[in-house]
């Protein structure tokens, strides 16, 4: 199955519990608003690192998302991993196997995230078991 939609998030700087200045860590809270298919909001955690060169970087993120999903409700949490390397990115982003609560129990897949124009687009291609 597939869903399709938009979504606006917000990210906010956190204090690292610990700090490597040469890797340009970061930490930041996520919270996500998911409109279309995946009527869901969402609250997560982003671990992110620079490189030297412009257009490196990196970041790995785990996020709680509760709502309805093409009109079943519950809850599951999805997992990122991305990198920048000299401007081009390459972003996975799968449902943890297992997270999947009440109607959405037995979730699988991955979500594709596009941004154009300051606007976020997501394609979710997903299974119900």
């Amino acid at each position: 199955m597939q869903a399709n939609g938009t979504f606006e998030v917000t990210r906010e700087s956190q204090p690292l519990a610990a700090v490597s200045a040469p890797a340009n860590l970061g930490r930041h809270t996520l919270d996500k608003r998911f409109e279309g298919d995946l009527q869901a909001h969402s609250v997560g955690e982003m671990l992110s690192a620079g490189g030297d060169v412009a257009g490196s970087a990196g970041y790995v993120a785990l996020e709680r998302v509760t709502g309805r999903l093409d009109g079943r409700e519950g809850s599951f949490v999805l997992q990122h991993s991305g990198t920048m390397d000299r401007g081009t990115a390459a972003l996975t982003v799968h449902v943890v196997p297992d997270t999947g609560t009440g109607e959405l129990a037995g979730l699988a897949g991955s979500m594709t995230i596009r941004i154009a124009s300051g606007r976020h687009e997501y394609t979710f291609d997903y299974t119900l078991g």
